[in-house]
């Protein structure tokens, strides 16, 4: 494939920066666009010596006018934690942003990837989820502005679609982590992993027995890839995630272990409208994308340690806010 000037909203985010190296690797001109209210300038900073790298400090919600050939849309608040502080703001992001970069990828006749979200399903009243199911989700409730603006994104994308032609590609993100995470970013694994190597108790909410699949961050990096040259009728949506199914409870005592923490586990009360299980059906990736994951829960945990630990060491990031609760 020839270089292509790809646009990477979000790109100094988790996903974001390691997508942008990703593409910059198969030696892709990469347009990196944040307004950095999460995103962190240290993910990206090795980048920028990169001839082919550009850093566009900027927030999706205003019209954008540049020439690429690819957008993948990142941009978003993904940890209740942080998206339920400014509701408002993170529905604009998700649907005014999807709105004026669905308008870009129009005028430029480019690709564009929706980074969607296994949050689309809500509490879901079928197990593992598939594609076709439409959710369950409280559209008033305080998660909503997240899971219904990225429903409304969909909405969007295959609107222009079917009235533009715009070439899309959807895919649903199930809980994935990895290196590049934030300390404060309120999501189960950083919280818990940044707590065992602190030596403190480990805060769980609710009974523990909620579940999640995680997605260590390679693999995830390489289904954003495939779906993007993936054959034209592929739209989507297609779920993206590790099958691999863990009580947050059994996730806690891995930590535990893999940490050699003496950390004890702290429960606390559960957070408004959280799904009580959660594990996506890949049969479609595999199908139409060839894809699955590679990386082992263990050894992707392994991996996040040992970044958590350099960052401990190096104090590069301020502590984990005290009130931050578990994403899940």
């Amino acid at each position: 494939m020839s270089k292509q000037k790809c646009l990477v909203t979000g790109g100094a985010g988790f996903l974001g920066s390691h997508l942008c190296e990703r593409l910059l690797k198969e030696e892709n001109e990469v347009f990196c666009l944040d307004n950095f209210s999460t995103g962190c300038e240290k993910n990206i900073a090795h980048l920028l010596q990169e001839p082919n790298f550009s850093v566009l400090e900027h927030d999706v919600c205003n019209t954008l006018y540049v020439e690429v050939d690819e957008i993948y849309n990142l941009a978003s608040l993904a940890s209740p934690f942080h998206y339920q502080k400014d509701p408002i703001k993170t529905l604009k992001t998700n649907v005014i942003g999807a709105l004026n970069m669905l308008e870009l990828a129009k005028r430029n006749h480019a690709k564009i990837l929706q980074a969607s979200t296994s949050e689309v399903y809500g509490d879901p009243a079928i197990h593992p989820q598939k594609e076709e199911y439409w959710g369950n989700v409280n559209p008033i409730g305080p998660r909503a502005c997240y899971d219904e603006g990225k429903r409304a994104a969909e909405a969007l994308f295959f609107d222009f679609y079917r009235k533009h032609k715009v070439p899309i590609k959807v895919l649903r993100i199930f809980n994935t982590f990895g290196p590049n995470m934030r300390m404060d970013d309120g999501r189960v694994v950083s919280n818990l992993v940044c707590q065992a190597l602190r030596k403190e108790p480990l805060t769980l909410y609710g009974d523990g027995k909620q579940t999640r699949s995680f997605c260590f961050v390679e693999d995830m990096i390489e289904a954003f890839i495939a779906m993007m040259k993936s054959d034209s009728w592929i739209t989507g949506p297609i779920n993206v995630g590790n099958p691999e199914e863990y009580s947050i409870e059994q996730v806690a005592k891995f930590i535990q272990t893999l940490t050699n923490s003496f950390s004890t586990i702290s429960f606390q009360g559960i957070s408004a409208d959280d799904p009580k299980k959660r594990k996506p059906d890949i049969r479609l990736a595999k199908k139409l994308l060839g894809w699955e994951p590679k990386v082992s829960f263990e050894e992707g945990l392994k991996k996040t340690i040992a970044y958590f630990e350099k960052v401990l060491t190096e104090g590069a990031e301020a502590p984990a806010e005290e009130d931050a609760f578990l994403s899940l």
